[in-house]
C-alpha cells in the first residue's frame, strides 16, 4: 500500500458511490494480478508496483467519475488494458488506483456504408475481428500480442502492426476516440467533430498527442476505427539464406519493389535463427545451413496477390534466396502471434535450461543503418553474457514499418533469468538498455518504434532524442494534469512539477 489508510478509506467510500461493489477491488490477489507486465523486473522488488486498489468501470462516465475522485484526493491513477506493453506503461510506480478497462468491451456500432466500427476500448483485436468477419471486414491492427492486447492499450502506446506496411499502424487506423482527461473532463479526439472523418485541417491535430502517452495524459474509453475488406488471399513466403548480408539485401529489395499488396517483411538474423532452432517448439525445423531468413507477406484479392507473389519470388531468387516451401512458410507466419508468450525458459552458457522471461528492445532504424546497429547491439548483450548467466541473446528481428522500406522496427530479444535478477544484475541491465538506446540515436534512429521508451535506462535518453520537444511535453503535462495524478513517474514527466513530482 502506498496511500495512507486515512486517505484510502475515503477514496474507497467515494468510489462505492459511483461504482458497484464488484467494480471496486481491494483484495491482494486482484491488486497483484495488475501489478506488472511481461517485461522482467527483479522479483524481490515486485511489491514496489502493487496498486492500492483496482476498479472495473463499464462506461466513459464511470471512468470520468473515478478520475475526478482521484484528482480530488490527489491519488495516482494508472490505466490498464491488456497489460502486454513492455515498457511499464500499465505498471503503477506509486500505488494508487488501477483503472482496468476490460469490461468496456462492447461493439457499439458497425457502419457498413462508411466502413467504420465504434467499440469500447476494452475489446481485443481478435474478438473484434471474429465479429467483423461475418461482414467480410477486418480491422487490420496486428501486433504480436494480437489475441490479448486491447484497443485502448494500442491507443495508449501508439502501437505498431506486423502488417502496417499495407494498412498502417494504430495511429493510422484509429479515426477518433473519447478521452478522459486527468481532470475528469471528457473530450472527443480526432479529425473533425463527427468522429468518422479521416482528414481535417481545422485546428491543431490533437489525435497524435493523445496516442502513445503511456497513460500520462488520460484514458481512452471508446474508439472509432477504420475497416477494410477481409483479405481473400494471403501469401507469406519464407526465404532462406546462408548469410545475413544476402538476406539484408533481399529484404530491402522486397520492401522497395512497390507491390501494392505488400503488407510487410521480416528479417531474422543468425542469432534469432539459432535461438528458434534451439528453444522454440513452434519453429518448423529447417536445413542446418540456413543462417538468416526473410519472410514477406501479401494480403488482398486472389488475382492481385498471385501476381504480386510472382514478383517477390523473382526478386528473392535474384538475391540468392531459397524458398522454404508452402508448409514452412504458412506455418511460421501463422505462429507469429504465439511467440509473444511462448518464451518461458532460456539457457545458461553451459547449456542448462533455466526459467527465463523475455524482454525486447526495439528502435526505429533506417534501412542503411541496420547492419551497424545489429553489430553494436549484439556486442552489448555479449558483454552482459560474459559477466553473468542472467542474460541470454535471443537474436534480432527487423520489420518493415512502411510501404517504402525507409525504416524498420529493429528488435533484439533478450532472455532474462528474472529470479536471479538481483540489484547488481538489474543495474547491469539498466545500463545495457541505456547503451542500446544510445546506439539507436547515434545512427539517427528513434529509441522505440513500438513499445515506447519510459522504462528505466532508455528513458534517460528521451530528452536527448526530443530536444526542445521534451520541454513541450513537460509544458503539456503540467497544463493538462496539474495534480500529477495520471501515471506519475513515467517518461521523466515529474520534472514538470516540484520536488518528488509534487505539484
Amino acid at each position: 500500500m502506498s496511500i495512507a489508510t486515512d486517505v484510502l478509506d475515503p477514496v474507497v467510500e467515494a468510489l462505492r458511490h459511483v461504482l458497484r461493489d464488484d467494480q471496486v477491488l481491494t483484495a491482494k490477489t486482484d491488486r497483484y494480478n495488475r501489478a506488472r507486465v511481461p517485461a522482467p523486473f527483479p522479483v524481490h522488488r515486485w511489491a514496489e508496483r502493487v496498486p492500492d486498489l483496482a476498479v472495473l468501470p463499464e462506461s466513459t462516465e464511470e471512468v470520468a467519475e473515478v478520475v475526478r475522485i482521484a484528482n480530488r484526493f490527489h491519488v495516482p491513477i494508472v490505466p490498464r488494458d491488456g497489460g502486454t506493453g513492455l515498457t511499464d506503461g500499465a505498471v503503477p510506480l506509486r500505488g494508487g488506483i488501477v483503472v482496468d478497462v476490460k469490461r468496456m468491451n462492447r461493439i457499439h456500432e458497425i457502419d457498413l456504408d462508411n466502413r467504420t466500427c465504434t467499440v469500447g476500448t476494452g475489446i481485443s483485436m481478435l474478438k473484434l475481428n471474429e465479429e467483423l468477419a461475418r461482414h467480410g471486414l477486418i480491422y487490420p491492427d496486428d501486433p504480436a500480442s494480437y489475441p490479448c492486447s486491447l484497443v485502448g492499450g494500442r491507443i495508449g502506446t501508439s502501437g505498431w502492426s506486423l502488417i502496417g506496411s499495407r494498412y498502417g499502424h494504430t495511429r493510422d487506423l484509429v479515426l477518433s476516440f473519447d478521452h478522459v482527461l486527468p481532470t475528469g473532463e471528457v473530450m472527443h479526439v480526432g479529425d473533425g467533430v463527427g468522429g468518422k472523418v479521416s482528414k481535417s485541417s481545422s485546428g491543431y491535430q490533437l489525435k497524435h498527442l493523445f496516442m502513445g502517452h503511456q497513460g500520462t495524459l488520460g484514458i481512452a474509453t471508446r474508439a472509432t476505427l477504420k475497416l477494410f475488406p477481409k483479405p481473400e488471399a494471403e501469401f507469406s513466403p519464407f526465404f532462406a539464406f546462408s548469410d545475413y548480408d544476402s538476406a539484408y539485401a533481399c529484404v530491402g529489395a522486397l520492401a522497395r519493389a512497390g507491390v501494392a499488396t505488400f503488407a510487410g517483411a521480416v528479417l531474422f538474423d543468425e542469432w534469432k535463427v539459432a535461438y528458434l532452432r534451439r528453444d522454440d517448439e513452434a519453429y518448423i525445423p529447417q536445413p542446418a545451413d540456413v543462417r538468416a531468413l526473410v519472410c514477406a507477406v501479401l494480403y488482398g484479392y486472389e488475382d492481385e496477390v498471385r501476381a504480386g507473389g510472382r514478383r517477390l519470388m523473382r526478386i528473392a531468387r535474384e538475391h540468392g534466396a531459397r524458398y522454404l516451401g508452402d508448409e514452412i512458410s504458412e506455418g511460421d507466419w501463422a505462429a507469429r502471434h504465439d511467440r509473444y508468450a511462448t518464451p518461458l525458459h532460456g539457457r545458461t552458457k553451459a547449456g542448462q535450461v533455466v526459467p527465463m522471461s523475455w524482454h525486447c528492445e526495439d528502435a526505429a532504424i533506417n534501412y542503411t543503418n541496420l547492419p551497424a546497429v545489429r553489430r553494436e547491439w549484439h556486442a552489448i548483450i555479449a558483454d552482459l553474457r560474459r559477466r553473468t548467466d542472467v542474460f541470454d541473446d535471443w537474436g534480432m528481428f527487423a520489420y518493415t514499418s512502411g510501404s517504402t522500406g525507409v525504416d524498420y522496427l529493429t528488435e533484439i530479444d533478450v532472455g532474462i533469468w528474472e529470479q536471479r535478477l538481483d540489484d547488481r544484475a538489474w543495474e547491469m541491465w539498466v545500463k545495457a538498455k541505456r547503451d542500446i538506446a544510445a546506439v539507436a540515436l547515434k545512427h539517427g534512429g528513434s529509441i522505440s518504434a513500438c513499445h515506447g521508451s519510459c522504462r528505466e535506462g532508455e528513458v534517460d535518453l528521451v530528452p536527448d532524442e526530443l530536444g526542445r520537444g521534451f520541454g513541450v511535453m513537460l509544458d503539456i503535462k503540467r497544463t493538462l494534469d496539474p495534480e500529477n495524478i495520471m501515471n506519475p513517474g513515467k517518461y521523466l514527466l515529474d520534472r514538470a512539477y516540484g520536488e518528488g513530482g509534487r505539484p
